[in-house]
């Protein structure tokens, strides 16, 4: 058990040096004013926003993952409805039968412009030497 960083042999050793260093009477006195300014310092409200800005930096990680996941997982379910849709289309021809373009039936996702179709390749144009 810590408190404030501080551990139980380290806490006996402060106390050790605290009853050497002040003596058994000024010991009472100092005793009561660090438990006066430990309790003042505990029920503040800059305590309790530290307390819970702590909190909140150490669950951040988890928070970040835990989001982070959700959005894969909403868009892994969204990939996988598009895809069963597609699937289930009856207007889209299966895989089984694969659609290759010919110069007759080309693709119609590909729009080849006029000027390019006239072009002459560079082995089809007339040697210039």
């Amino acid at each position: 058990m810590e408190i404030l960083g501080i551990g139980p042999s380290e806490l006996i050793f402060i106390v050790i040096i605290a009853l050497i260093i002040l003596g058994p009477k000024d010991m009472q006195k100092a005793g009561k004013t660090i438990g006066k300014w430990m309790r003042e310092i505990i029920t503040s409200d800059a305590w309790s926003m530290f307390q819970k800005t702590s909190r909140e930096l150490k669950t951040l990680p988890n928070r970040l993952m835990r989001e982070a996941n959700d959005e894969v997982n909403k868009i892994g379910n969204e990939l996988n409805n598009s895809t069963s849709s597609w699937m289930n289309n009856p207007n889209i021809p299966s895989r089984s039968t694969p659609i290759s373009p010919t110069p007759e039936n080309p693709p119609e996702s590909i729009n080849v412009p006029s000027e390019i179709e006239s072009t002459p390749n560079e082995s089809e144009q007339p040697n210039a030497s």
